[in-house]
């Protein structure tokens, strides 16, 4: 969600509650708008309906924060296509040439965790289906521990990247899928945030050493 559905999202809890015949704080919906953040409002009051025709006596009672989460990470298979499919379809019309902003902030994680944007660029056509799959994986990886990880809020491209070194003008980012959305996303994120790693050939493990010792 964006701050933006605040309203929206304080509606649909508040009238769920008046529909179980029950009275909600303020604190409780704040709750619930912390607990819920990361998924998109149309597939939360999707899952608030879901729940309130249940058959079975669960869907007699409230729905908890914790019996929402349950029904939308189930659709993380389905969410994870739809973020794969935004980034494939970038790189085939935009390029890593340019700066991009996606209206998912977990995709921006997974992009920089996987070698970051122009490494997709570099990437040869055989090589897609198993870039898929990696994407695909470590955002249902990502949503499955609840995780919401800091992220870069622009993707840098080959062109800005070269530009910043030589003091040229830089260009603004395209942004990919829902305007508002991404922009919430550009406005979040961390550039003081770094996806670190450490070359093996600079760690010694204690069997290791003991090898070097007795050489």
């Amino acid at each position: 969600m964006i701050d933006a559905e605040r309203g929206r999202f304080a509606a649909l809890i508040t009238g769920t509650a008046d529909y179980y015949r029950q009275t909600i704080s303020d604190f409780s919906i704040d709750l619930y708008w912390r607990g819920l953040y990361r998924f998109d409002i149309d597939a939360i009051e999707s899952a608030v309906e879901r729940h309130c025709i249940r058959p079975d006596k669960e869907g007699n009672f409230m729905p908890k924060i914790s019996d929402l989460v349950l029904m939308l990470d189930g659709r993380s298979s389905d969410q994870s296509g739809a973020a794969w499919a935004k980034v494939d379809w970038a790189i085939r019309h935009v390029g890593t040439w340019a700066d991009v902003v996606f209206d998912d902030a977990l995709t921006h994680r997974i992009i920089a965790d996987m070698g970051g944007w122009t490494w997709f660029g570099n990437k040869e056509e055989k090589e897609w289906p198993f870039i898929a799959k990696e994407f695909q994986t470590r955002y249902q990886g990502y949503r499955m521990r609840s995780e919401s990880p800091e992220y870069l809020p622009i993707l840098i491209g080959v062109f800005n990247s070269q530009n910043g070194v030589s003091g040229m003008q830089l260009q603004p980012p395209v942004l990919i899928g829902n305007e508002q959305k991404c922009r919430d996303v550009a406005a979040r994120g961390n550039t003081n945030i770094t996806i670190g790693f450490t070359r093996a050939s600079a760690m010694l493990t204690s069997n290791q050493k003991q090898l070097q010792g007795n050489q």
